[in-house]
């Protein structure tokens, strides 16, 4: 993944907790020499050894899992905050017009082997644990015996388990970091103005501390 230099984000547990919070990934693999894109929500395990793994699930007619021959590399990636961003945010620009358009977003990509689970238990504990993840914050948390033991037998015989055991982990943070504090002020200020506060306020964050 082309970046330059200082938009490149290479902490583990900034990279883990933007999958955390924007779960829906991307699974890019190879069939039959055509490549293809799978959106799949995932929860990511740490390990004591090595960058961890990604678990999620798919439909059994899903052809992503058909045909794996041990472990097939794939790519995954997850993409947090994005806005685009006016030249007219800067302030230098009413000063000398030097200024273009641009792009801000949060990515973190993922490089793996993956692995397919297709046994009961393990995708009945995959289910558990990623419903556990997404409805922790509920008022009133769903769980898998909240429906019919016999429906869920029933879904759990029509998907397959998936795990991407991670071998590179990578991220872009592009936050206006090749702009003065100044200009990085002026595309903050203006995100927020149109709610846009989540990455408005990422931008500010990710100055240096004078």
């Amino acid at each position: 993944m082309y970046s330059p230099r200082q938009f490149q984000e290479h902490r583990p547990e900034v990279l883990h907790a933007l999958i955390k919070q924007y779960p829906l990934g991307i699974l890019i693999n190879q069939q039959a020499g055509i490549l293809d894109a799978c959106h799949i929500p995932f929860e990511y395990r740490a390990t004591d050894q090595g960058p961890g793994s990604l678990h999620a699930h798919v439909a059994r007619a899903n052809p992503v899992w058909q045909n794996i021959e041990g472990y097939e590399e794939v790519l995954v990636i997850f993409r947090g905050e994005n806005a685009y961003i006016s030249p007219t945010w800067y302030p230098s620009k009413h000063q000398h017009h030097k200024q273009v358009p641009t792009w801000n977003y949060q990515v973190a990509q993922v490089r793996g082997k993956l692995i397919i689970h297709d046994n009961e238990d393990d995708i009945r504990e995959q289910l558990a644990r990623l419903t556990h993840q997404q409805e922790s914050g509920q008022l009133t948390p769903w769980q898998l015996t909240d429906a019919p033991e016999s429906y869920i037998t029933a879904m759990v015989k029509a998907i397959v388990g998936v795990e991407v055991v991670i071998t590179e982990l990578s991220g872009v943070m592009k936050l206006s970091q090749n702009k003065d504090d100044t200009d990085a002020k002026g595309v903050s200020e203006n995100l927020i103005k149109m709610g846009n506060v989540v990455i408005g306020e990422a931008i500010l964050a990710k100055r240096p501390q004078r």
